[in-house]
């Protein structure tokens, strides 16, 4: 049972009502020596308090979509096969155009939290060895008989850290926010696609590829990108791909469009930071080299040195000390064709919260019409 759906919610409410009614009913019933009177009732009072420590749980992981499964709240779960040295560029030799088309069958969303017309699959990944489930939101256009043989461009969205693959759809509501604009043309049509990012337990991977470890680049860049190529009626220039992503999810996209442009034209990140050593949990962040690698930073300036800044459009948004800072850092060493858009969020806006990530989600899509190729 999903910790995150509606059934283990309702279960949720269902143990507390019992855990009221039972001491209202049996304790003045209790028969028996005063030591079994006296643990009988302290077994009552214990379940009480443990049902309604459960609630709150299960109320504030609904509306943080923080953890999706037991796996992921006890950190048991593992959704690496293997993990090979796929070399800097993440594709360890393979050749995307020379292997066999990795399409999908999606079914509809089991989850009703995540809204409607979202579909989900089961993937497992050819290069990166990950396994795990993808959500897609198409647009209203998508089945549209004017629309039959347009491609669509597509957002990769990303939670934080613990996060579920649901929240953008779910906690967000980005399906249900940009369904109306882009009925009213406000917004262009894209394809959204929500992949599993907590690869292994209790850490958060970065985004990152480490032999032996977990290729959680290669699962988000190459894998899941092809996938959705091969599905779905998505376009495969990277000038219509973006990836977008709040907390740790955004210094996963700064750092997957930055490092690889040839498969990203922009990203979105909603209070990230870019030394991955801000999230205690970050494996990238432990190791000194990758640390210094993986930094959004270090990236883009190796690329100036190279004479060759990527043509990677990035939004940044941040209150003070919550990524502002971090957005006026890449803009600060951004060189053109790398351009960077810093939005700066008012102090008792809602701090690092899904609300203010939430009412950031039509501005953002405004933004990547402009940025996105049709």
């Amino acid at each position: 049972m999903s910790l995150t759906g509606t059934p283990f919610f309702l279960t949720s409410i269902a143990l507390v009502v019992v855990a009221i009614v039972l001491p209202l009913t049996l304790w003045s019933r209790v028969r028996g020596p005063w030591l079994v009177r006296g643990l009988v009732r302290l077994v009552m009072v214990l379940f009480a308090q443990v049902t309604a420590v459960t609630l709150v749980f299960v109320i504030v992981n609904n509306a943080n979509s923080l953890y999706d499964t037991w796996g992921d709240l006890f950190g048991t779960a593992d959704h690496v096969g293997t993990a090979r040295d796929l070399g800097p560029d993440g594709l360890g030799g393979t050749r995307i155009k020379d292997e066999p088309r990795q399409a999908q069958e999606f079914v509809p969303a089991t989850d009703p939290v995540v809204g409607a017309g979202v579909r989900q699959t089961e993937f497992k990944g050819k290069v990166s060895g990950v396994s795990g489930e993808v959500y897609v939101w198409l647009p209203p256009q998508y089945d549209d008989p004017a629309y039959r043989g347009k491609k669509f461009p597509v957002v990769e969205v990303l939670p934080g850290f613990p996060g579920s693959a649901k929240s953008w759809l779910g906690t967000l509501k980005a399906g249900e926010q940009l369904r109306p604009l882009m009925e009213q043309g406000k917004v262009k049509p894209f394809i959204l696609v929500a992949p599993r990012t907590t690869l292994l337990g209790s850490v958060d991977t970065g985004c990152v590829n480490i032999a032996g470890k977990v290729n959680a680049d290669s699962w988000l860049s190459v894998d899941v990108r092809q996938m959705v190529i091969d599905t779905f009626r998505a376009e495969e220039k990277a000038d219509s791909w973006a990836v977008a992503g709040y907390s740790a999810g955004a210094h996963c996209a700064t750092k997957l469009a930055l490092a690889h442009p040839d498969r990203y034209r922009a990203a979105v990140s909603l209070s990230g930071y870019n030394d991955p050593a801000q999230e205690p949990a970050s494996l990238a962040g432990r190791n000194p080299v990758l640390r210094a690698r993986s930094n959004p930073l270090n990236i883009l300036k190796a690329a100036n040195e190279k004479g060759a800044p990527p043509r990677t459009a990035l939004f940044v948004s941040g209150a003070s000390g919550d990524g502002y800072e971090a957005g006026l850092a890449l803009q600060r060493l951004a060189k053109e064709p790398t351009t960077v858009r810093v939005e700066h969020i008012p102090a008792g806006a809602g701090g690092h919260g899904t609300g203010v990530w939430k009412a950031q989600v039509p501005e953002v899509f405004r933004w990547l019409s402009g940025v996105l190729a049709p």
